[in-house]
């Protein structure tokens, strides 16, 4: 079915000066398939992966330690720099795991 409307479409000149036409495509990016429509849902959803926010919320922090200006204020901004860095960790040894499995 599908081929008699290609050869169909073929015959009316359909595929007639299209644009790339004799052009190799593109290569492949590389990765899954479902993976990259997932990145792509989250790029226009405008979300970024949970590791990325978290590295971002981690310089952020480090320059709330910097302004801390009493060493009560310096120990709670170390405390949550030292959360966010093992949230981090925790993340970075997912991923690895997950790309080790496949």
């Amino acid at each position: 079915m599908v081929e008699h409307q290609i050869r169909k479409a073929q015959a009316e000149g359909q595929f007639d000066n299209l644009s790339g036409a004799g052009k190799p495509l593109p290569p492949a990016p590389p990765g899954d398939a479902a993976e990259a429509a997932g990145f792509r849902i989250m790029a226009e959803a405008g979300t970024v992966p949970r590791e990325v926010q978290l590295r971002k919320d981690v310089a952020a922090q480090r320059l709330v330690v910097q302004a801390a200006t009493t060493p009560e204020a310096q120990k709670v901004a170390m405390a949550k720099l030292a959360d966010l860095e093992l949230r981090v960790a925790i993340e970075q040894e997912a991923r690895r795991k997950f790309y080790a499995t496949r």
